[in-house]
This record gives C-alpha cells, structure tokens and sequence, in this order.
C-alpha cells in the first residue's frame, strides 16, 4: 500500500534533566545529519526541537496540531524515552494518519519491549542511524515496496513484530551534509561564555572500546570511523562563518584516537585563526600520549577538555574496563590544566558495594585529583549495557525517566537510594566548597571569570538548585560570585 510522504518532521522530546543543561544548549546533531539526506530525496524537512524550547507536553500538543505533516520521527534515549512516547502518542491524537517513527539508542536495542507495549503509538523503530535507513523507508512507503527489503528497521506485520537485518554504518562520513539552516540559532548558547553561540560537531563516530557501562560502544558495535580533517575544518568554519557559532562542541565519543589525522586537526585550526572556543571529550590515554602537543590543543582553541576517569580506585576501573590506571588519570587532569584549558571528569558513585566510607573515600581522591570540575554521578544500568545483568538484582528504579546519571537507579547492599542520594549531594557540596576558594584566587582574569560563572550555573541552574537554597558560600568567594554576570 503506498503512502503519501512529502512533509517530514524530526524532533527532540520534552525531557530535562541534569547538569549539563546548565552549562548551555546545543543543536540536535542526529537529526540535523538526517534532515540533510532526506532532503536530498526531495523531501521537506522541519526539525522541532521541543527539548531546547523547554516546551511541555501541552506546547507539543500547541505545535503539532497546527502543522501539516505525514511523518513526525523522534530521537530518544533511555531517559527521554517516556517523554519521546508521549509526544508520539499526542501526534497520533491530533494527526493519526501521520506515520510516528522513532530511533536512537533505546529504541535500537529495546524494540521489542516498546513494540510489546507501545505499538499503539509506534509505527516504525529505525535501529542504528538513520541517514540511509530513512530515506530508503520513506521511499518504500511511497512507492509501495516490500518494507521486508528495508535494513535496520522494526515494524508490526499484522500481529507478528518484523525485524529486518542490521544495516551496515555510514562508510563515507563526509558524504553527509547536515542541515544546518533547519535550526533556530537563537537558541544555542553556552551560558559560560556570555554573548555565544553554540554548534556541535561529530569529527568521527563510535569507539573501539567496551566500557562496561556504557551505551556508545554497544550502538556503534566497537566501530570507529572518521571525517576527515578537510571535511571537519570545512564544517567547523561554515558553523563560525555562515551561522555566527563561536563555541563548537566535538561531540566524537573519542576523537583523538588516530594521533596523526587529530595533529593534522590541531594544525588546520591553528592555520584558519577562526574566533571560536572548543569543548572537547576524549581519553585519559590520548591526553599522556599527547603530553608534547597540548600546546598544540589550546593554541587551536581548545578551550575545556572532559576525559573518562570515572573511578578513583583501582578495582572499580578494573570493573568499568576502563583500561587505565588512577595515577594516569590524575596526570592526565594535571597535564589538561598546566597547558591552559578546563579540566572536567566525573566519578561514579552507588555500585552494589558502596558503602558510605567508600564515598568518603572517593570524595577525598577526587580532591587528590583536583580537576576543575568534578562530576558524581549515580551509577545507571542501561537495559542493554554490559553492566545489566550484574546490577539487574540491585535495581530498585524502573522509571526510565530517572535514568539520567543523577537519579539513584540501583540500591547498594549497606546503603538505601536515599543515602546513595544524600551522599551525591554531599560530595558536590563538599568538592565546589573545597574548589571556590581556588576558582576565585586564579590569577588568570579570563580562566576566574569562566570557572566562576560556570559553578554558579551549575549551583543554580541544574538539579542541585533546590539542595543549595540557603547554603552560604564561602566567604572569600561570596563576592565574586555575586558579582558574575549571567546570560
């Protein structure tokens, strides 16, 4: 049966949660890739991003009764994912001839339960990405094709679920063109840094390694692939140039893998003297490895840097498969700051053997530490993680609108959810009180300025705001604070 697809929208979902929406607000970088191949077939594209609107479910509901479109697509993750189905379930409400699809990295793995329980709402899930797979479906469904033939996609056939092959990855990366005059720029700023503009960027896709906890490796099945550097400077200026972005955010799981290709990077961004400021994430590895070219990093303006400590202790890096040792992470931090930048990690906190000693303890190492910014995260158990099945009998949480790094998922056997939580809060309250007094003596008027404006957001802006009303800062940081100027 052929359907009529012209009008296509992509969307983010309603959901908020965390710190790092205090820090700013960024594009949504898969949706902006894929509009731009679906445009290539002929189709009109429009990307909602709800999420960076700060809509509600009600102003989604205001949004797509208005419009006229055939297929409304939503990205989600494990944490999105009940606000991604109550937005599909809105557009079935309003427009139920319009074809609901949804993707990402819940939706691949999880296909079965959302069909079991959802399939009232969901009409295809798009497993792996999405910038052939749509094109192809969408094409399918026009011409009345045998969906059967389409790789990557799950669907209902009658009362069976059909599943199709896996879809092999994107080969050519710089064959993609997003879209990036589908966005509203107005929108995406870095509160750190007043006055900016925000974009985000891919430099390459996956990672080879297979951190236990984490979603990235099992999405892109240890693969790693790269634009190359031409192609990434070429986007990194249109991004300055054409759409005003002076912040650009190298969203790559690991973009410094290939040393010599991420040099050529460094080189070509010290060549083009672009006014821009780079957030980059990577390995503590990389950063060792690099040790003779950090100069290289900040001249080509990499501003602030994350890397994956994630443990203090040994046995627990052992755990994660981290494959690094606690002395190379804290050399790595060292390393990231005597060269100029931002130093930022985070610590991951409630395993089944967590006690509150052994919280005290990683409290204290994370001083040892000292990056600029330390994160405590609760440690989550992705459905289809690695980690799940050895964490499933302590998993006391089954919203997985909590699943965000922030909500106590699992209950360690000497601690309840609420001390796992209270403890949280405590290690952020005890490390930026430790810190503020550092932040406001920094001789550096620029590097005071960032690292003091950046904790008041995170103190005001994110999910430690109610824990903080009416906690007095020291007073040797009191001033400062009070006299930083937010966006």
């Amino acid at each position: 049966m052929m359907k009529k697809i012209k009008n296509i929208i992509l969307a983010t979902p309603p959901y908020h949660a965390g710190v790092l929406e205090s820090a700013g607000i960024w594009p949504p970088l898969g949706l902006v890739y894929i509009a731009g191949e679906l445009r290539k077939h002929g189709y009109n594209v429009e990307i909602y991003d709800s999420m960076s609107l700060q809509h509600s479910l009600e102003d989604v509901r205001c949004f797509l009764k208005d419009k006229n479109y055939d297929v409304l697509g939503v990205s989600s993750i494990t944490a999105s994912i009940v606000a991604s189905l109550e937005m599909l379930k809105i557009s079935k409400d309003e427009h139920p001839n319009a074809i609901s699809v949804l993707g990402n990295v819940h939706p691949t793995f999880e296909y079965k339960e959302l069909f079991n329980s959802h399939s009232d709402k969901i009409d295809f899930i798009v497993r792996g990405e999405g910038e052939v797979t749509l094109p192809e479906l969408f094409n399918a469904l026009k011409n009345g094709d045998n969906l059967k033939s389409i790789s990557g996609i799950v669907f209902r056939d009658g009362t069976s679920i059909t599943v199709t092959p896996g879809r092999n990855f994107v080969d050519d990366l710089d064959s993609l063109d997003p879209a990036w005059d589908l966005l509203d720029w107005s929108l995406y700023k870095f509160f750190v840094i007043p006055k900016s503009r925000m974009g985000i960027i891919n430099s390459s896709r996956g990672c080879p390694h297979d951190c236990i906890f984490c979603s990235q490796q099992k999405f892109w099945n240890r693969s790693y692939r790269e634009l190359s550097p031409e192609k990434f400077i070429h986007q990194v200026e249109e991004l300055n140039l054409k759409y005003g972005v002076n912040v650009v955010m190298i969203s790559d799981e690991y973009p410094t893998k290939n040393r010599e290709r991420w040099e050529k990077i460094l080189d070509l961004l010290i060549d083009k003297e672009m006014d821009i400021s780079l957030l980059l994430e990577t390995r503590v590895e990389d950063i060792l490895r690099d040790r003779d070219i950090l100069w290289k990093y900040r001249k080509a303006k990499i501003l602030h840097i994350y890397v994956g400590v994630e443990a203090t202790n040994q046995t627990s890096l052992d755990i994660f498969k981290k494959n690094i040792k606690c002395e190379e992470s804290q050399e790595a931090l060292r390393l990231i700051a005597a060269n100029g930048m931002i130093s930022e990690c985070s610590f991951v906190l409630g395993m089944p053997d967590e006690t509150h000693e052994t919280i005290a303890t990683t409290l204290e190492l994370a001083k040892h530490y000292n990056p600029d910014y330390g994160h405590f995260l609760a440690i989550t158990p992705w459905p289809y993680a690695d980690l799940y099945s050895d964490l499933k009998n302590y998993i006391r949480e089954y919203d997985y609108s909590k699943y965000n790094l922030i909500t106590p998922i699992i209950e360690p056997e000497a601690m309840t959810l609420t001390e796992v939580n209270d403890s949280i809060i405590n290690c952020y309250k005890e490390f930026y009180k430790w810190k503020a007094p550092q932040f406001a003596n920094d001789p550096n008027d620029f590097r005071r300025d960032y690292l003091l404006r950046a904790t008041r957001l995170m103190m005001q802006n994110s999910f430690l705001q109610k824990y903080m009303k009416g906690r007095q800062m020291p007073h040797s940081v009191s001033t400062p604070f009070k006299q930083m100027e937010l966006v």
